[in-house]
């Protein structure tokens, strides 16, 4: 079984911490997990990600810090309403970059916590969200010892953020050398191909060529989650979009998003969103209404 640990970039261990700037057409990281921290800004993309045993859905802004050695992937959407394109900023850094002796000291006892806690990884909102944005573009254009002080205070708002919400469940201790990259990678490749179509467990076992009943146990090592489970979530999520972006009927976004009947979309949505597809469409409509005629003229 081919382990999926791996380090990242040699440039990180070298030199403590390394920002990088993606423009592409997709996410090209495979899932994947690595003893470096990671803090991704997405800027601009659709799609979902999966840290740990969570599924989210990707907008704009999105902000997650990963821990060490806590499997992740970032996978755009091409099937799905609004941009195909992915623009995102990565923050990278090796604990070391912090010595021990640092961390013990008060003024950086937030920050210790900080990392200690994302090891489940972690979502920021709020106006967390909107200040790291800035600090990490203002980051680009900096020299490396500006950088480096940048790092430190980003680490600061994250530290001290009331908008910080973990993300993988508290049982989940990674342990990435019992994941298999390759296979997992085989794996969302074909959920990603076939999401809009009858995806039976028996297909996604045989493109790795191993049995139902290997593969329900491969797939929720690796995930957390039942096949079905895990499918229905990212079905869901590429119907929200669906409801809020586009005038499509209830009924023609449930089959194009690979639900047979209707009956199944809206019991799989009400159990994720805790709405109907339809109630959810309309309190979107009116969060988004409420938003654009409060929004101060230009």
């Amino acid at each position: 079984m081919k382990p999926l640990y791996q380090r990242l970039a040699p440039s990180v261990a070298e030199e403590g911490f390394i920002l990088k700037t993606i423009r592409a057409g997709s996410f090209e990281c495979p899932w994947h997990a690595h003893p470096e921290y990671e803090l991704i800004l997405v800027l601009e993309s659709n799609g979902y990600r999966v840290v740990g045993d969570n599924i989210a859905e990707i907008k704009s802004g999105d902000l997650v810090l990963v821990g060490s050695d806590l499997p992740h992937i970032w996978k755009n959407d091409p099937d799905g309403a609004g941009t195909h394109f992915v623009h995102a900023i990565l923050l990278q850094f090796e604990r070391s970059l912090l010595a021990d002796s640092l961390l013990q000291i008060p003024a950086f006892a937030q920050i210790r916590r900080l990392l200690e806690r994302s090891i489940r990884g972690l979502h920021f909102g709020g106006n967390t969200q909107d200040r790291v944005i800035d600090l990490m573009i203002e980051m680009r254009e900096m020299g490396r010892y500006n950088q480096f002080l940048q790092l430190l205070k980003i680490l600061g708002v994250l530290a001290d953020s009331p908008h910080a919400r973990e993300l993988a469940s508290a049982s989940l201790i990674p342990q990435a050398v019992h994941f298999d990259q390759e296979r997992m990678n085989r794996v969302f490749e074909f959920i990603s191909e076939h999401l809009d179509q009858s995806l039976r467990l028996k297909d996604a076992a045989k493109s790795i060529n191993l049995s139902e009943s290997a593969f329900s146990r491969f797939f929720r090592l690796h995930t957390g989650r039942t096949f079905p489970f895990f499918v229905n979530e990212l079905r869901v999520g590429r119907a929200c979009r669906l409801l809020v972006e586009t005038d499509k009927s209830v009924t023609e976004i449930g089959y194009q998003c690979g639900f047979s009947n209707l009956s199944n979309f809206n019991r799989q949505f009400l159990r994720a969103k805790r709405l109907s597809p339809t109630i959810f469409r309309r309190e979107m409509q009116l969060r988004l209404r409420s938003l654009i005629d409060t929004a101060p003229a230009a």
